[in-house]
């Protein structure tokens, strides 16, 4: 795929255009068919985002376009088993891992706002730490690639294989959005794929430690996530 590596930069114009074919033409596609789509469409100024929660979306990336970008973002409250998972698909996959910091360490936070933001203001810890970060880390794409699913969460329920990111001005790609949990499992066991640890151990999905607990019986994928809080999404994908 050497065209892949030397894509032109377009527009929003165009690219809103691009996001609006594609999600007509791909819709019901197979994942590898969507990312071989959005690697011969942007090259290098395409990346996949990933939580490293497991590396499946990575490891698709990877098949039908070696050395693809994966973007981390470590807000500094992560689980152990969470960087060392990032440090394990940098080191087997065929991948190259961008790591994404916040302006402020945890320790400059606190002394702005005070400790544990996350229990006081989690929509801000969310927009210091995760959103402002994501947002000046993707300036140099006009696409990327999410993990997200319909059947993780009544939130994420319609979301597009190919869609338009309408604050970012980005084609928003989510190429096992119609996968469910049994999909995902097939596919981990059957490539061998890495995956978080805390899988094993009770957690459906992980963020930032603080802020993630075990889901009990019956709960949805994302329960666990700022549980009692009222909140389910921290704001990258609305």
């Amino acid at each position: 795929m050497s065209t892949a590596h030397i894509a032109e930069q377009r527009s929003p114009e165009e690219l809103r255009s691009l996001a609006e074919q594609a999600g007509r033409d791909f819709e019901e596609a197979d994942a590898l068919d969507v990312l071989r789509w959005a690697a011969g469409t942007f090259g290098h100024r395409f990346c996949v985002t990933s939580s490293m929660e497991d590396a499946v979306v990575a490891h698709l990336a990877s098949r039908v376009f070696p050395g693809v970008r994966v973007v981390f973002l470590d807000t500094g409250y992560h689980f152990p088993e969470t960087i060392g998972t990032r440090d394990a698909v940098e080191a087997v996959m065929d991948v190259e891992v961008i790591t994404l910091t916040p302006r402020q360490s945890v320790e400059q936070q606190d002394a702005q706002y005070g400790p544990r933001l996350h229990d006081r203001d989690p929509d801000l810890c969310c927009a210091l730490r995760k959103v402002q970060p994501l947002e000046e880390g993707l300036r140099g794409y006009d696409a990327w690639a999410t993990g997200l699913r319909r059947d993780e969460s009544p939130t994420r329920a319609h979301t597009p294989v190919v869609g338009w990111d309408e604050k970012r001005q980005k084609v928003k790609v989510s190429p096992i959005a119609r996968w469910t949990q049994q999909d995902v499992d097939r596919y981990i066991a059957e490539r061998g794929v890495l995956t978080n640890p805390l899988l094993t151990d009770g957690y459906a999905s992980i963020g930032c430690a603080p802020c993630t607990r075990r889901v009990l019986a019956g709960e949805d994928a994302r329960a666990g996530r700022w549980a009692g809080r009222g909140k389910t999404e921290c704001g990258l994908h609305g």
